[in-house]
């Protein structure tokens, strides 16, 4: 967002408000639809049937990143980054207060209990929540989305950092040390408000920008000063076409679960019995996903030899 936004400057702000808002509603609109494909599901018999919009699952990985992205853009856009950053640091701090006193008197923090649960049961109903944790609940909640904010900005301010003082041995400490610094700081607030994804509480998000940092100077220092790039490629391939290759991995397994290949066993199930699960059920599994994760980079190789770049 920091390189995108400089390109901004000499636009005028309807088009700039237009840009933000429609990225904003592709992303969430493209993670929706990927929840509700294919579309149908199977009872317990196994027979086809409809899957109603009103189970669907309204938010969700995807969504989280349209959200805050779209929150995120609009405040540095309209506030400029100081005082993005300073309602966003006030974000952090009251979102502990609301989690803890607007959940559950015993356990304000656990996962039927806490105040994230509650508003999106309020504003959604538990047919558009998500199911994987045995209960519905939904990791990407709205309540959840306003700390979410705080790594988009912190991202944008990173990004800035590194465009102005990233290609020097002085911006690049500084940038370890901030790293480290939150690091630190994370751990001492997690003695009261955990560090928490599913949650996403306001100590995950110092951690999580502070880990970045640390790796970020990890990577310029190897690219950039020992101008070592040789191992980049692999990576760079997952990078420039991030939003098609994750929506491909999501679609694939989708179909490798709903493919059957006997009654009670799918696709996903047999591929696991029959070629990995012989290596032990640690390493198998472990060498399922790294196969699965090459066949998504072979489709992001391919498009990136054909020059194909997939942009919203």
């Amino acid at each position: 967002m920091s390189f995108v936004m400089l390109k901004w400057a000499n636009m005028n702000q309807s088009t700039v408000v237009w840009k933000i808002l429609k990225r904003t509603a592709l992303i969430f609109l493209l993670g929706y639809l990927m929840y509700w494909f294919p579309f149908f599901k199977f009872d317990k018999n196994h027979h086809m049937i409809s899957f109603p919009i009103a189970e669907t699952r309204i938010l969700g990985v995807l969504q989280r990143i349209a959200l805050a992205y779209g929150i995120a853009a609009l405040m540095i856009y309209f506030l400029k980054p100081r005082v993005a950053t300073l309602i966003t640091c006030v974000i952090l701090v009251l979102y502990w207060p609301v989690m803890i006193y607007f959940g559950e008197a015993t356990d304000p923090l656990s996962l039927t209990g806490n105040a994230g649960l509650r508003l999106d049961k309020w504003l959604m109903g538990d047919k558009h929540l998500y199911h994987g944790e045995g209960i519905p609940f939904d990791p990407e909640g709205w309540l959840s989305t306003l700390p979410a904010v705080g790594n988009v900005v912190g991202g944008y301010l990173v990004g800035r950092f590194i465009q102005q003082k990233g290609k020097t041995y002085e911006g690049l400490a500084k940038l370890l040390l901030a790293g480290c610094a939150l690091v630190c700081l994370a751990y001492f607030w997690d003695i009261t408000f955990p560090i928490n994804k599913k949650l996403w509480t306001s100590s995950f998000v110092l951690y999580t920008v502070g880990l970045d940092c640390v790796i970020l100077s990890a990577i310029i220092f190897i690219v950039d000063f020992l101008n070592k790039r040789n191992w980049t490629y692999f990576f760079e391939v997952f990078g420039r076409n991030p939003l098609f290759i994750y929506l491909l991995s999501e679609i694939l397994v989708t179909i490798l679960y709903l493919v059957l290949v006997s009654p009670k066993v799918n696709l996903h199930g047999w591929i696991y019995t029959n070629i990995f699960s012989h290596a032990g059920a640690y390493l198998g599994s472990l060498l399922f996903a790294i196969s699965y994760m090459l066949i998504c980079w072979l489709v992001g190789l391919w498009l990136d030899k054909r020059k194909i770049y997939v942009r919203v």
